[in-house]
């Protein structure tokens, strides 16, 4: 069974909106924490990226978050992290997608599969810009000051999502929204 995807301009037009909304969700609330060496923010990025990609599935989270968050680094201060920015939010968007999607088309996705599908990815996150840390700065101790800004991140993102997707599951629309952008 041949499962190739065709690449449609209705998918590109929902992809370049989805990495829009991920770029201006970055941008339009910064939050920088205190005392964080390598300049740790709190962003409604996260929120957009874990909405798109429960609602919409791992392809449109992995696009989103890739090009939306690596934009917003490219256009930032923070240029220096847009290519591991890049891969990691990539993956982090696949995970989340594949997580809460998990097989199914549409259905709603019960609070623990929607924590699973945000809380691993995280993890993901957190381990992957450490990682990039220590590849930028060849120093453990500056890598380490980098966990609690990205811990914090990710913790913002989830307490912020989790009521959202669940509000948007409760009215119904989020299957609607995923038959919009489902191929046909």
């Amino acid at each position: 069974m041949n499962s190739q995807r065709t690449i449609t301009t209705k998918s590109i037009i929902i992809a370049a909106l989805f990495i829009a909304i991920v770029f201006v969700a970055t941008y339009a609330v910064q939050i920088p924490l205190p005392g964080i060496a390598t300049g740790g923010l709190i962003h409604l990025g996260n929120v957009a990226l874990f909405t798109i990609a429960v609602i919409f599935g791992k392809r449109y989270g992995a696009i989103s978050g890739a090009f939306g968050m690596a934009l917003f680094d490219i256009l930032s201060p923070w240029i220096i992290w847009a290519p591991g920015t890049f891969v990691i939010r990539g993956i982090m968007g696949y995970i989340v997608g594949s997580i809460a999607k998990g097989g199914r088309q549409q259905q709603s996705i019960s609070p623990f599969r929607l924590m699973l599908a945000m809380i691993l990815p995280s993890i993901w996150m957190i381990a992957g810009y450490f990682g990039y840390n220590l590849l930028l700065y060849q120093n453990v101790p500056a890598a380490v000051a980098s966990l609690p800004g990205d811990i914090t991140q990710a913790v913002a993102g989830i307490a912020i999502a989790t009521p959202v997707i669940l509000l948007i599951e409760k009215s119904g629309t989020s299957n609607r929204l995923a038959l919009l952008a489902a191929e046909r």
